[in-house]
């Protein structure tokens, strides 16, 4: 398949060069769907259009992820299509960056990293950044840490390592970032360690501690309003259901208890492999009742 041949480009766009791209793809692990929020948030509070629309009947798997059809009455009214697309959006200071979003493509991978760098090169972006949530076995009443991972360390030296290795399922945003790295160029990834009794919700709390990280790895100025209104209506609601279930605050307060000396451990011996990471979490949680669903 021809890179190429995958998308097509608006031929009125600006100089980008120097430019940022975002980008965060529906379909692999986002734990309270903080990266769906995060790219939400951002086309919905700043100006944007259309700048490229990849060719998703050549990247994606309808019968594995059917789009909605609306039927009303006697006939059909409407047809969410799947849209795989790059927005050219501005921040608060008026400075110009990309986002890309869509379903992750169910097939040619390679050909459309391919194409993605094609883009990248044709706007002479300086720097790709992913962002997305992952469950944790953490409490919601401690502050959310981000795993950042980069094509080179100076890229996320703020941030602590938190596996020495892992292997993990395959994922387009994953495999972008080291092509890209491969190629020379510069990108980053940030994940949202979100509560596990959390991750099937949405988390708008976690959307913001990603806008944050993004922010700060692009200098991009991005709006945080409305979003950090959604996170603080969230969390209080979160602690209402825990002050209302015994159950729930053992869990959170045990969930407290391990973190805490998760923290402590980490800041005085040597990071933990994976596995002994793994190992501790799901020895804690076995022994855990799960929280009710409505949380």
């Amino acid at each position: 398949m021809d890179p190429e041949n995958l998308y097509e480009v608006d031929s009125e766009v600006p100089d980008l060069t120097g430019a940022v791209l975002l980008h965060h793809f529906e379909g692999f692990m986002d734990a309270g769907a903080a990266g769906r929020l995060l790219a939400e948030h951002l086309l919905e509070t700043l100006e944007s259009r259309v700048v490229a629309r990849f060719d998703v009947d050549g990247l994606i798997d309808y019968r594995s992820r059917r789009p909605l059809m609306t039927y009303a009455t006697d006939h059909w009214e409407d047809y969410a299509a799947p849209e795989l697309v790059v927005h050219l959006l501005w921040d608060s200071a008026g400075h110009p960056f990309l986002l890309l979003t869509g379903p992750e493509p169910d097939r040619a991978w390679e050909a459309f990293v391919l194409a993605v760098r094609a883009l990248i090169d044709r706007w002479g972006v300086r720097l790709t950044v992913g962002f997305h949530g992952i469950p944790m076995g953490v409490p919601h009443t401690r502050p959310l840490n981000v795993i950042g991972h980069a094509t080179r360390p100076e890229l996320v030296s703020e941030y602590q390592p938190f596996f020495n290795r892992v292997q993990v399922p395959g994922n387009v945003s994953g495999l972008l970032e080291f092509r890209l790295g491969q190629a020379g160029h510069d990108a980053v990834g940030f994940a949202a360690q979100v509560p596990h009794y959390l991750a099937q919700s949405q988390y708008p709390t976690a959307a913001v501690t990603l806008l944050d990280a993004v922010a700060r790895a692009t200098g991009l100025a991005l709006p945080i309003g409305s979003l950090l209104d959604a996170a603080q209506a969230a969390d209080a609601e979160i602690h209402r259901q825990v002050a209302d279930s015994e159950e729930v605050a053992q869990v959170v307060e045990a969930l407290e208890r391990q973190y805490d000396a998760f923290i402590q451990t980490v800041g005085t011996t040597d990071l933990p492999s994976a596995d002994e990471l793994g190992a501790e979490f799901e020895r804690f949680l076995a022994e855990q009742q799960r929280p009710p669903d409505h949380l």
